[in-house]
Order: structure tokens, then sequence, then C-alpha cells
């Protein structure tokens, strides 16, 4: 009888040496604390690690209303989000183009008009890209409707979260869960870097059609598998200045100083090189602050 209690007290003590090296089980977050997310990571010990999702505490307040120049994505991505949370088939969505025009802001401004209807929003960096299914498991079955948010996305060659991705989207034999889709930005309309000479892989059949290479297609494969793209293009002047015109506006601004901002709006823009809705908004703020408007 002793030995079978010195062999169990051992026993204990080697499972618990085992499960000081386990990473702890993914916790559910707070809920009604935040309407937005971040996936975290803790590591875990050697070779281990954990995330969790933390409540953002003071999330972007943009709206739909406040993105000018952009109406037809703006109509597209709005119909696609009220489709998802109302249960209807939706897609995941990838937005690319120009830096400083709104992609981002745009699904921030979703969430901001779909929140009261249960729509969340987690934001993944592209390093944890791998704990896509750990996330999706962790919301699965939830009455909320969750939007995987990846901002400024884009890989170099044999980076490990790109086939995360690619198999989050379509290529599992697990069905994406019906209250997920993939909502990601990037300046890459195909995510991946593209060089000239991949094109001399590309063959012609005998009618003359084009065929793209293996290099080409496995680039496209990925940005195929979301269902809605989005464009963005550079704003024209005019577009610029409207932008400014609106966030002077939302500032305090009177239309006497909104007018007298023009020139240095447009010197401030050729400063930057850009002429682009972020580069408005920094004016714009810049310029307030200047004339003592409050925040």
């Amino acid at each position: 009888m002793a030995g079978l209690e010195d062999f169990l007290q051992r026993a204990e003590r080697v499972l618990a040496r085992v499960e000081a090296l386990l990473p702890p089980a993914v916790q559910a977050p707070d809920w009604s604390a935040a309407t937005a997310f971040r996936w975290r990571k803790r590591s875990g010990g050697i070779g281990n690690s954990t995330g969790w999702l933390q409540p953002v505490a003071h999330a972007s307040k943009i709206t739909l209303g406040d993105l000018h120049n952009v109406a037809n994505q703006k109509a597209a991505i709005e119909q696609n989000t009220r489709q998802f949370v109302e249960g209807r088939p939706a897609n995941n969505v990838l937005l690319t183009g120009a830096r400083g025009t709104g992609k981002s802001s745009l699904i921030k401004a979703c969430l901001n008009g779909f929140a009261d209807r249960g729509l969340r929003l987690i934001e993944v960096d592209k390093a944890d890209l791998a704990d896509l299914p750990d996330i999706i498991d962790l919301v699965a079955g939830r009455p909320e409707r969750f939007v995987v948010f990846c901002d400024d996305l884009s890989f170099e060659e044999g980076e490990s979260g790109y086939k995360a991705l690619k198999v989050a989207l379509d290529g599992s034999i697990t069905a994406q869960s019906d209250n997920v889709l993939i909502y990601a930005t990037s300046n890459r309309r195909h995510l991946l870097p593209e060089k000239m000479s991949e094109n001399m892989s590309a063959r012609h059949d005998e009618d003359g059609d084009l065929h793209p290479g293996e290099t080409v297609e496995e680039k496209i494969s990925l940005s195929e598998r979301f269902g809605l793209w989005l464009s963005f293009y550079a704003f024209k002047q005019d577009d610029y200045l409207a932008i400014v015109a609106h966030w002077l506006s939302t500032f305090g601004c009177t239309p006497e100083q909104i007018a007298e901002a023009r020139g240095d709006a447009l010197r401030w823009a050729l400063q930057r090189g850009s002429r682009s809705g972020r580069v408005a908004w920094q004016f714009a703020r810049d310029f307030a602050g200047k004339m003592g408007n409050p925040v």
C-alpha cells in the first residue's frame, strides 16, 4: 500500500511539471466590455505561448458619414456587412490600393455603424495569423457577428502567415464559422511582391490564350479567396480639399477659416507628397489646433 501511495505522489509531481510546460487554455473575454478586441500573445514557457482577446477601451469613433469620395466602396462594404449582421450570406473582403485613402477607416466605420446590431471587430497582427483557428473556435457559437480585421497586410516569400490565412479563408476541412468574416487591407492587390521575371513563366496555348505560370497562380490564389475586392485610388485635388473641409468643419472651424485654409492645405499635401484622406485629416488637426479649437 505504501508503495502505491509513493507511486501516486510521484505521478502527481510529474503531471504538475508537464502541466507547467503546457500553455494555459484560451480564456473568453468579457464580451460586454467593448465592441472591438485585439488578439494578444504572451509567452508561456519554452516553445509555448498563449493568446487572448484584449478589449479595446477607446476604439475609433469614425463613422461612414466621415468618409468621402469612396462612395462605391462604402456602399459595397456597407451592404456586405449588413447582410452579415442579418445572418444572410456575405463575403470576406479585401481592400487594396493607395495609402491613406480610407481602407482601414472604412472597416472601423462599419463597426460603429453596426455595433448596435451585434457586430464585433477582432484585430489580428500578421505575425499572429497562425492563431486564426483558435480565434474562430473561441467565438464560434456566440450570438454576435465577428469581423476579423487584418490591417496593412502583405507577405514576403515563405512567411507562415500566408498559408494560415489561405487555409482560414477557404482550404481547411473545417468550414468557416457562420458568424466570422475576414476583412483585410493591403497596398498590394495580391498581397505578395510581384516580380517581372515571374511573367516569363506564362505560356500560350494553341488558341492564343495566355496562362499564368505556377508562381503567379500561387500569388493570385490567396486574393481570390476573398469574395469581395474593393480598390482605392489617389484623390484628385478637389476631392482632397473637400475632405479637408469636412474635417475642419468637424473640428469646429468656421466657413471663413475653411476658405482661408485652402492654400495651406495644398502646401501641406505637396510637402507630404500625397493628397490622401489621412493627409487631409492630419492637416485639419494641425490647422484647427493652431486656431485654438478643441478636439
